[in-house]
């Protein structure tokens, strides 16, 4: 594979950048100047590389299928980690048995852009970040690790909801709603509110940008200064359409904990905008509120546009991408 040329920024997707810009080595290494091309092979492709790789998969304690690597920024180089060493950034390779995997890192970097730049959510720092050949990979900082390398307390909903593998099967993690994670959210945050609306607008983006795998271990809340706990930066939105047929929502119950369904949805066989209003009312939030927060994920916004076509997707995949958001654009607007 080749290296990639670059003329937008691998993080911010800024227009004129040939490396992360400096907002984005701001965000994502504290100012360092990090080179976006890492000092490895992709795993794999190289039997001394591959070895670190395989032992640093040993230590990474985040849970997931997709392969996580732990890396630590020192100085302005990106390494893994080695044994007992606390890493402050998260590497995704290409991961494998998906439609069109080596889009993966790109769908993952495009998706919370828009979340972040359109929207407004709150997202963990992200960026592209290449190995020596060429290959793509998906670079996330760490929101749990302190500036002095201590973590953050930080729990996610499967924990919250007292659900493993151990007590629930193999599916534990989907089978809830997302109006039952809600109810969570008021037990274990005293700003409920203000983190509710925050967590109404990321179910809806979920939706929007078909997410099917916004299961209840992609949902946190993160400790604070003063020892509270509140919503966490959004982490793992993608939009799974492109490399899976799934369902619009990645829990089994969906929106709710009962089994109400608008006239919307018997009529179209998928959620709109009466749904949506509905949830929020049984999460806590106002109509009048809900509709506000709703605007603007029912209008066009032509940044969407824009990002999509400075991604590192290919054009068919740009075009399906947004084929997928006016689609369910139409939906959430009925």
């Amino acid at each position: 594979m080749s290296l990639p040329e670059l003329k937008y920024c691998p993080s911010t997707l800024a227009e004129g950048f040939t490396s992360y810009s400096p907002a984005a080595l701001r965000k994502l290494f504290n100012g360092k100047r990090v080179n976006c091309f890492l000092p490895y092979s992709a795993p794999e492709k190289n039997d001394s590389d591959t070895e670190q790789f395989l032992e640093n998969r040993k230590r990474i304690s985040i849970s997931g299928v997709q392969e996580k690597f732990s890396l630590v920024l020192n100085k302005n180089l990106l390494r893994l980690t080695s044994e007992g060493e606390g890493g402050t950034h998260i590497l995704k390779p290409i991961p494998r048995d998906l439609k069109k995997v080596n889009l993966v890192p790109a769908n993952e970097h495009l998706t919370m852009q828009i979340a972040a730049q359109v929207y407004g959510i709150n997202t963990a720092a992200c960026g592209m970040i290449f190995f020596k050949d060429g290959s793509p990979a998906y670079i996330t900082r760490r929101f749990d690790v302190r500036t002095d390398g201590s973590k953050w307390g930080i729990e996610d909903f499967a924990s919250l909801a007292g659900k493993t593998q151990l007590n629930a099967g193999y599916n534990f993690k989907y089978e809830y709603s997302y109006e039952e994670i809600g109810y969570l959210l008021q037990k274990f945050v005293p700003a409920w509110r203000v983190e509710m609306d925050k967590y109404f607008s990321l179910i809806v983006f979920n939706y929007l940008f078909s997410n099917g795998d916004a299961h209840l271990k992609n949902f946190s809340l993160l400790e604070n200064e003063n020892g509270d706990y509140f919503l966490s930066p959004a982490y793992d939105l993608i939009n799974t359409r492109i490399h899976v047929n799934d369902t619009d929502f990645a829990l089994d119950k969906g929106l709710f904990a009962d089994d109400f369904k608008s006239e919307t949805f018997k009529k179209n066989h998928h959620a709109g905008k009466a749904d949506f209003i509905e949830f929020a009312k049984r999460i806590g939030i106002e109509e009048g509120r809900a509709e506000k927060i709703l605007l603007p994920f029912l209008t066009r916004q032509e940044n969407v546009v824009t990002l999509i076509s400075k991604s590192f997707l290919q054009i068919p995949e740009q075009k399906g991408y947004l084929h997928e958001y006016n689609a369910k654009r139409n939906k959430l607007n009925a």
